[in-house]
């Protein structure tokens, strides 16, 4: 439960934070390019962290480098809630996603210290299970906070989470990093990274789901757009079509985490790219002949959703067992990565929105079979 609760830290900041923004800008006088900026500075603060703390992590260990990524987010966001102006908030929000970073680099490298192969793809989907609920429940929190209290409520949680947490893992997670630490001279860490770069079974199933994660991102990024502006449904509709989604993807990892014991890596692999490439191609197919109604949207991308529940857990599981003493420098560039390619769909699909689900689907349908081709030709077998 904790470690899913720290793999969900970045989303729960992105999520919970959007609907404070109006407020913010309302209420500081700021422009609406100013308050997006505290989104952007956020965003910054992950990438930069979840390059550092997995390096970090394997040098000093993982219990003090969670225990100060926590401290700091607690800390960056109490100063963002007694802020005067846009710009303390925008600092204290890069603070806090510098902060709030180190929970997803730093579970996966627990998982990876404690477990390989099958299972520890079963407590990573365990994980997923809990970290699923935060892009359902996130904005109904926000929003709740804002009512109750505005937009420093909203900070004011952050602070609250993260020093529940610090008192969580101080009392309930022991250090699992091996006991010979990694070196994080500049030289021998890029010498790791180079090493896990190269590292045909870090790569394979690293680029499946990476390939994959595109349609979710694509969703994530998009379709408030498509469905709200485009489609022109109600934001409460939007909320119930996004909580369906997300329940496709408990689902899958519910089935992962029971099944992949029994069947193993290699064929959840193959199942869940199989998912993906036909929930991909039927959304395509959907929006291309013209179908614009809520539920072209909503069943293809739940099945999209349930597919990459299946290949996730499973590929990180994978990707990180070569690297036992450079588990966290492997979990940052898994983590950076996938930040970066996020960012890149959500800017492609900004400029490529017609109204329609057509570019959407099409990047889903593009991942899925990316994801399907790596798993049928490099993965199949080989797991």
């Amino acid at each position: 439960m904790l470690l899913g609760v720290l793999i969900a830290l970045t989303p729960l900041g992105t999520d919970t934070w959007a609907p404070a923004l109006a407020a913010l800008g309302d209420a500081l006088g700021a422009p609406v390019r100013a308050a997006q900026l505290t989104v952007t500075a956020f965003f910054g603060g992950v990438a930069l962290g979840q390059l550092g703390w997995g390096p970090l992590s394997d040098r000093y260990g993982r219990r003090p480098c969670l225990l100060a990524g926590l401290a700091l987010a607690c800390v960056a966001t109490a100063a963002g809630a007694a802020a005067a102006g846009i710009e303390g908030v925008t600092a204290a929000r890069f603070a806090q996603g510098l902060g709030m970073s180190c929970g997803p680099v730093i579970a996966r490298s627990i998982v990876r210290d404690l477990h390989s192969h099958e299972q520890a793809a079963r407590l990573l989907a365990s994980m997923t299970i809990v970290f699923s609920v935060v892009p359902i429940a996130g904005p109904l929190a926000g929003a709740a906070l804002l009512a109750a209290g505005g937009w420093r409520a909203v900070l004011g949680f952050f602070a609250v989470v993260s020093a529940a947490l610090f008192v969580a893992a101080a009392a309930g997670v022991r250090e699992t990093a091996p006991a010979e630490r990694a070196s994080i001279h500049p030289l021998r860490l890029a010498a790791a990274f180079r090493e896990i770069l190269t590292e045909r079974r870090f790569t394979a199933p690293f680029s499946a789901m990476l390939l994959g994660q595109i349609g979710i991102f694509a969703f994530v990024t998009n379709s408030a757009f498509v469905l709200i502006k485009g489609q022109g449904i109600a934001p409460a509709g939007f909320s119930l079509v996004f909580a369906g989604v997300m329940l496709g993807q408990i689902s899958g990892a519910w089935a992962s985490r029971r099944l992949v014991l029994r069947l193993g890596i290699a064929r959840m692999l193959e199942l869940g790219a199989t998912l993906a490439v036909t929930a991909g191609a039927a959304g395509a197919l959907l929006a291309w002949a013209g179908v614009s109604h809520w539920l072209a949207v909503l069943l293809p991308f739940m099945l999209y959703t349930g597919g990459m529940a299946l290949i996730t857990p499973n590929a990180t599981a994978s990707a990180l067992t070569p690297f036992p003493r450079s588990a966290g420098a492997a979990s940052s560039l898994i983590g950076a990565t996938q930040f970066a390619v996020g960012a890149a769909v959500s800017a492609l699909l900004g400029a490529l929105f017609d109204g329609t689900a057509r570019p959407m689907a099409s990047v889903a349908a593009a991942g899925g079979l990316g994801a399907w081709l790596i798993e049928r030709y490099y993965l199949r077998g080989n797991s």
